[in-house]
């Protein structure tokens, strides 16, 4: 970890303060801006002429829109989601007001006002919550601005047919509030052949003949790599603008965002048939070196990593030794010359050897969740601020 580049990461501490916070983290998390950028303007190129929306959900994916939304805002992006309302009202001052703020699950029952106050509109996803937008806009004399979502067979949101029958035909309740475009979300885009995505894409072309002259959006990370009959006008790339592979067992387009290196807080000897950890889940088969760091479950880094994940010292791997706990791992670094392993020592989690969706795989999930995981005790940095 070099402190000389934190005051030209974008830390927002005076200097001396960076050096301390710096001294005091167990751990240090860069987030790339640069990454951000490239990952943007690739998938912009990908989807052709359709707008490349932000997905800012989960504190964009747990990396940090107050950083990462304006970046995407100075590329030209133009609208904005988040999945809940206050993360939409705590983006609203971070973008300039002309972008556009849609928030996923719609308008919770009574919340139509603070759309409204903040800027900000919702996607519609069943017959009650248009009713409800659409009863706010008469309170206010006028018609407000939502997305229409539409379910082409995830079940999870989105109308139904019952929905659409509810509501009648689309041309007359329409009228009554200031539709901006037509979206539905793909199950299994990450699988291109997976026959859903013909599936899905016939059902929205369908629905979509009910929405004449409609703006429209279907396509996800992945689904902006399934080409150009899934683009429409708006994609919605979450996951690969931060790095994640949107096509897993393929080679990885995007560039990796975050990095995080943990610290060794003590290194100690231990004999053969040494326990080491909770749950006495790991013995050691001979005389070795373990090296306890500060991150653990609290921070995000997941327990199902216990004695399954890795971490690198000089390039070299070396395996989790025994549970992960709340705040502390244990690695075996017996394959480390005894003079490179002390305490202060930075060890990669992620970054150059090991990329997130390589974690994600030794712990049995998905990329996006150890990001989303990433916890608030690290020293954060922003590169290329």
């Amino acid at each position: 970890m070099d402190r000389s580049t934190d005051t030209a990461l974008g830390s927002s501490l005076p200097a001396a303060d960076v050096a301390g916070a710096y001294d005091r983290a167990g751990a240090l998390l860069t987030v790339d801006l640069d990454a951000i950028r490239a990952n943007y303007r690739l998938l912009r190129a990908q989807a052709g002429g359709a707008l490349v929306a932000g997905i800012m959900k989960a504190d964009a994916y747990g990396l940090g829109m107050a950083r990462i939304a304006p970046v995407l805002a100075a590329e030209g992006c133009r609208v904005f989601f988040t999945a809940h309302l206050d993360e939409a009202i705590r983006l609203r001052p971070m973008i300039p007001a002309d972008r556009a703020i849609y928030v996923l699950h719609g308008p919770m029952p009574g919340t139509a006002d603070d759309f409204v106050a903040h800027g900000i509109a919702p996607v519609l996803n069943d017959a009650g919550q248009a009713r409800e937008w659409i009863a706010a806009g008469r309170r206010l004399g006028r018609r407000l601005p939502a997305a229409i979502q539409v379910d082409t067979g995830m079940s999870r949101m989105g109308m139904s047919p019952a929905d659409l029958e509810a509501l009648g035909a689309p041309a007359a309740w329409l009228r009554e509030i200031a539709p901006a475009f037509l979206m539905s979300h793909l199950a299994c885009a990450d699988e291109a052949v997976h026959p859903m995505n013909a599936a899905q894409l016939a059902r929205f072309e369908a629905l979509r003949a009910r929405f004449p002259g409609l703006p429209c959006s279907l396509a996800n990370s992945s689904g902006v790599f399934l080409g150009s009959a899934f683009h429409y006008d708006i994609v919605r790339p979450g996951a690969a603008l931060y790095g994640i592979n949107p096509h897993p067992g393929s080679i990885n387009p995007m560039r990796a965002v975050a990095a995080l290196q943990a610290r060794i807080v003590q290194v100690r000897d231990v004999e053969d048939g040494a326990i080491v950890g909770y749950g006495a889940r790991f013995t050691a088969d001979g005389p070795r070196r373990i090296a306890t760091i500060a991150v653990g479950y609290a921070d995000g880094w997941l327990r199902a990593l216990t004695n399954r994940g890795h971490a690198f010292v000089d390039g070299v791997r070396v395996p989790v030794a025994g549970t992960v706990s709340m705040d502390s791992i244990t690695l075996d670094v017996s394959a480390i010359p005894r003079e490179r392993i002390a305490p202060g020592l930075a060890v990669e989690l992620l970054g150059p050897h090991q990329h997130v969706d390589e974690v994600a795989a030794q712990a049995g999930t998905i990329g996006y969740e150890v990001l989303t995981r990433l916890g608030s005790r690290f020293h954060r940095v922003y590169a290329n601020a």
